[in-house]
């Protein structure tokens, strides 16, 4: 099986020693994407909704770079800092998750890093 590193400078750059997302076989890891405003390396301002916007900007990007698009993702873990969060983060997500929705896991964590309060990891399906 074929392992191919995806990588854009339209997401933010990876915060440690792993990869924004690997393509393995028919399919896409995406690493957790927190609200890093690529253009600078920072928390973008706003609170939660703002945050989320971000994460999922951030998401869409590295689809993107694997000639993908939020259709093709079928599995999504979200974490939050408080899970009170979750009904304004549902109403970003469901912006971008509208035609086929994908699994979903959402937990509420101690902390995320950057002191973002979420953070969204995909697995999308790359294979036709």
């Amino acid at each position: 099986m074929a392992v191919e590193v995806i990588s854009t400078t339209n997401a933010p750059g990876a915060v440690g020693p792993y990869s924004q997302a690997i393509k393995a076989g028919d399919f896409l890891f995406a690493s957790g994407q927190v609200p890093l405003v690529p253009e600078t390396g920072k928390i973008v301002a706003g609170g939660v909704t703002a945050q989320a916007e971000q994460s999922m900007k951030n998401v869409g990007a590295i689809l993107e770079a694997a000639g993908l698009s939020y259709d093709d993702v079928v599995k999504t873990t979200v974490y939050l800092a408080n899970i009170s969060f979750f009904g304004a983060v549902n109403e970003v997500y469901a912006k971008y998750f509208n035609k086929t929705l994908p699994a979903r896991s959402c937990v509420e964590v101690a902390e995320l890093p950057k002191g973002a309060l979420v953070e969204v990891e995909v697995i999308a399906y790359c294979g036709k």
